[in-house]
């Protein structure tokens, strides 16, 4: 655990610059608006260790991934999020020298993300050599237009003697990633532009083997200064740039304001439509005031507060964290393009690629369907619709039926390069089936399940059906070869999530099936032996189970293991996966994330209290919590078995997870998919929120640190508001018909 930022209510901020925390900084002061991103890295020049990045959604490069013990089956590449165009940077100079702040003297040091506006600010004084000015960065990515970005700096003299001030506004193609296996340059700059105080770059990914699309994209910047504009040369091929000269005189202060417009050839059909949108735009956003600009921007994001803010009173450290949580998340994705998805990382750094991955349908839709509108949860499960043909492939690699959905795509392709990942872990089959239900049991809206849910549903059940076995021995249809959610077991035998969500798929499917119009049914072409088979697997599925533990057993040998608590193991030797070679971790009985505990969380009301008090107790002993996805759901069913300081425990590392660097590896950016965590334990845990024959319970507490805490819901075109303090539980219906809702087992009407 390591704080490197204050704990305020509505601001990450710090005082304190340590160059060996700058990339967890810049993780931590991460901008986006859903169509682009990019990491809290320093506009100026800074020749200390940094890790410079933006990211465009949707723009990526499928990198090489062949090695000599080559499978068949293996995907051909391995997609990764392209680092952009640095649009931001610019050079500093007084009196000749660039200032950095990896070599200057300086004081007075600020960096601020204010989450409620969406707001980057930095602020230092710098002393060099008699020269001595204040510097102030503010920057945002607009989410009322998508495409603008928006940075100020202002310099003021606070020194006793003039001071030769340059700026140099600078638009780079020659970036690179560090997380790659070709050469790490990735543009390849087709044309640029240069005047005095604007510029533009064009540029395009660079050809790949693998016949996937290249992208264009270009950046074009315009200059709004009081300093005067100095023609120069391009500094070269990939670069343009533009001057800014002024003399300040002690006590006077100069202002340049850059606005760049991004736009990628995901929306233009060719380059000179996304020239010309790319000039429409600037000349759009030139017409109007930087305050008009933020304005705009502002609102946009108060409005999203007013439907998503928790307040929580008498601990500011958790007030703090579920703001972070949810303005990142959202700072990612808020559904406004369905050809999108939510990645680990999201736009705060290369790992994991910035591709999709099974979080979004375990983790992040249950959180978007409680806080906006249905169709932003309706445009995730659009986006794997439309990924059918990619998921068609994936499972004929296999030799197997049906669809199978990838652990890590762009575009429907698995594109992930560990086999027992890639190919073992393919719960996200029944992950993806199951956020269909999650959406039709909350939304009440079944246009979805009963049209292209129900085709996907059949594709993943053809699959199933085809990756069990029958056991002549045992009288049941197993599962072998397979990852499930805990990743420190790898190619086991009956893993009980897999096969309890194969079982359950199948069940599903099998019940829409029956409901959908005789015209969707002939479409599905679900033949009459194909459901028999179907419900032949639901009801010989084997379970793992152990009747003097009385629990779920998490797959075959797993009791078997040297079963020793976490808490026996010594301090420094966690996390494991820091310390432990792979061959110890595999071995060991210790749990990266919930997986047993994962299904129960899935079907919480389907299980007895004794079942559930006996799986958590069992479970929770041997789990590391090393998956940034894991606290949540433990502090769920913590709280669902009335563990309240349990539960409380688990919220705040989960909320808290990269504030406090937890898991040690936030330089790598923000854990975007788990920032779902807080507002599940919040709500589902600590309210005991849920949908049961469409109608929502809850059964809400107090933690014994906070005095007052609430959150608004969205519910089927109702925006309620729940307060919980220590006189106990309030409700409003703040929008929408009155509705009936029940709380501890008793039926309260709310109307407005």
């Amino acid at each position: 655990m390591k704080r490197t930022f204050e704990v305020t209510p509505w601001n990450i901020v710090t005082h304190d610059f340590k160059p060996e925390d700058k990339r967890l900084q810049e993780s931590m002061t991460s901008l986006g608006n859903g169509y682009m991103g990019m990491r809290g890295f320093f506009e100026e020049d800074y020749s200390g260790d940094t890790l410079n990045g933006i990211y465009l959604g949707g723009v990526w490069y499928p990198d090489k991934t062949r090695v000599g013990w080559w499978k068949n089956g293996y995907p051909d590449y391995f997609g990764k999020v392209v680092n952009a165009v640095n649009f931001i940077k610019m050079h500093i100079k007084i009196n000749g020298e660039a200032i950095d702040l990896a070599k200057d003297q300086f004081s007075d040091f600020e960096l601020k993300l204010d989450m409620k506006k969406a707001l980057l600010t930095r602020s230092f004084t710098v002393t060099k050599g008699d020269a001595k000015v204040a510097v102030e960065f503010v920057r945002f990515l607009s989410v009322a237009q998508p495409e603008l970005s928006v940075q100020r700096v202002r310099v003021q003299n606070v020194g006793s003697n003039k001071v030769d001030l340059v700026i140099d506004s600078a638009i780079d193609g020659d970036v690179k990633n560090e997380d790659a296996n070709y050469d790490e340059r990735f543009w390849e700059v087709l044309s640029t532009e240069q005047g005095t105080d604007s510029g533009n770059v064009l540029a395009e990914t660079t050809p790949n083997p693998f016949g996937t699309p290249r992208f264009t994209s270009g950046m074009e910047m315009r200059n709004v200064t009081d300093l005067t504009a100095d023609k120069v040369a391009q500094p070269s091929e990939k670069e343009v740039v533009n001057k800014f000269t002024g003399v300040l005189a002690p006590n006077e202060s100069a202002q340049l304001e850059k606005r760049v417009i991004i736009v990628t050839s995901r929306d233009y059909d060719t380059q000179a439509a996304l020239t010309d949108a790319m000039h429409q735009l600037s000349d759009k956003v030139a017409g109007q005031s930087y305050d008009e600009l933020l304005e705009a921007h502002e609102q946009v994001w108060a409005d999203r507060w007013n439907k998503s803010d928790i307040v929580i009173d008498g601990d500011t450290e958790a007030q703090q964290g579920i703001r972070f949580n949810l303005f990142e998340l959202f700072s990612t994705y808020y559904g406004e393009d369905s050809r999108l998805n939510i990645g680990p990382k999201g736009f705060t750094g290369e790992k994991y690629g910035g591709a999709t991955y099974w979080d979004t349908e375990a983790f992040a839709v249950p959180v978007y369907l409680g806080i906006t509108d249905p169709k932003v949860t309706r445009n995730l499960l659009m986006y794997r619709y439309k990924q059918l043909d990619g998921a068609y492939h994936n499972a004929k690699q296999q030799g197997l039926k049906g669809a199978l959905f990838p652990m890590v795509t762009f575009d429907g392709i698995e594109c992930h390069n560990e086999w027992e990942i890639t190919f073992e872990e393919i719960h996200r089959n029944g992950d993806i089936a199951f956020a269909i239900y999650n959406y039709t049991r909350y939304t009440g809206d079944t246009s979805y399940v009963l049209n292209e849910g129900s085709k996907v549903l059949t594709e993943i059940s053809r699959f199933w059906a085809d990756r069990v076995h029958y056991s002549q021995r045992n009288k049941n249809y197993m599962i072998h070869g397979v990852t499930g959610p805990d990743e420190y077991e790898n190619n086991v035998d009956n893993n009980w999530y897999t096969n309890i969500l194969a079982q359950w798929t199948l069940k599903y499917t099998l019940q829409i099936l029956k409901e959908v119009s005789p015209e969707q049914a002939k479409k599905l072409n679900v033949s009459e032996d194909e459901k028999k088979h179907w419900q032949d697997i639901v009801d010989n599925m084997y379970l793992p189970y152990d009747k003097d533990l009385n629990i779920f057993v998490q797959h075959d040998g797993f009791l078997d293991k040297d079963l020793k608590p976490v808490s026996e193991i010594p301090a420094d030797q966690l996390p494991l996966n820091q310390n432990w070679s792979w061959d110890k971790i595999l071995r060991s009985p210790y749990i990266k994330q919930g997986d047993v505990l994962q299904g129960i969380w899935d079907f919480i009301d389907d299980f007895t209290p004794e079942q559930k008090k006996s799986n958590f107790d069992f479970y929770e002993q041997y789990t590391v919590h090393e998956s940034s996805l894991s606290p949540a759901i433990y502090s769920v069913l913590a709280a669902d078995l009335h563990y309240e300081d349990k539960a409380v425990e688990l919220y705040e590392r989960t909320a808290r997870l990269d504030l406090d660097n937890y898991n040690n590896d936030t330089v790598d950016g923000l854990h975007i998919t788990a920032m779902t965590g807080g507002w599940i334990a919040v709500v589902q845990g600590f309210a005991g929120m849920r949908v049961r024959d469409g109608k929502l319970h809850y059964a809400p507490f107090l933690p014994k640190k906070w005095s007052h805490y609430s959150f608004r819901q969205v519910f089927r075109d109702r925006l309620i508001e729940v307060d919980v303090d220590q006189d106990g539980s309030h409700f409003k219906l703040i929008d929408g018909e009155p509705i009936t809702i029940d709380v501890a087992g008793k039926a309260v009407e709310l109307t407005k």
